[in-house]
């Protein structure tokens, strides 16, 4: 099996938050996210232990999906300096660019 997404992270440690607030208790939270959520008792414990902790669900975010696009080499050797120096990757750029392009043109075509 597989890493869970980032999603599938934050819907577990809601699911677990719930559990653990209408079981109480450690083994019968573990053996509900273990069976609600097919995971291992191991994997199971941890969830419940951080969701614990968290004081309010946590947001679910949107799921990711590959999107190719062609650019300039110009553009791709720009945007590869700007994730350099900035430390952020490819992906959280050009998302972040988009998202901007986006608002602007609301309410325009």
């Amino acid at each position: 099996m597989g890493h869970a997404t980032a999603a599938q992270k934050a819907e577990r440690l809601n699911r677990a938050r719930r559990v653990w607030a209408q079981v109480g208790q450690l083994p019968d939270a573990v053996v509900r996210m273990m069976r609600d959520c097919g995971v291992s008792r191991r994997q199971a414990y941890r969830y419940v232990q951080h969701a614990r902790r968290l004081k309010a669900p946590l947001p679910v975010p949107d799921a990711k999906v590959p999107f190719t696009v062609t650019v300039s080499r110009n553009v791709v050797r720009r945007l590869h300096a700007h994730a350099h120096a900035t430390g952020c990757s490819l992906s959280e750029i050009v998302s972040r660019a988009l998202v901007a392009l986006l608002a602007r043109s609301r309410g325009r075509g």
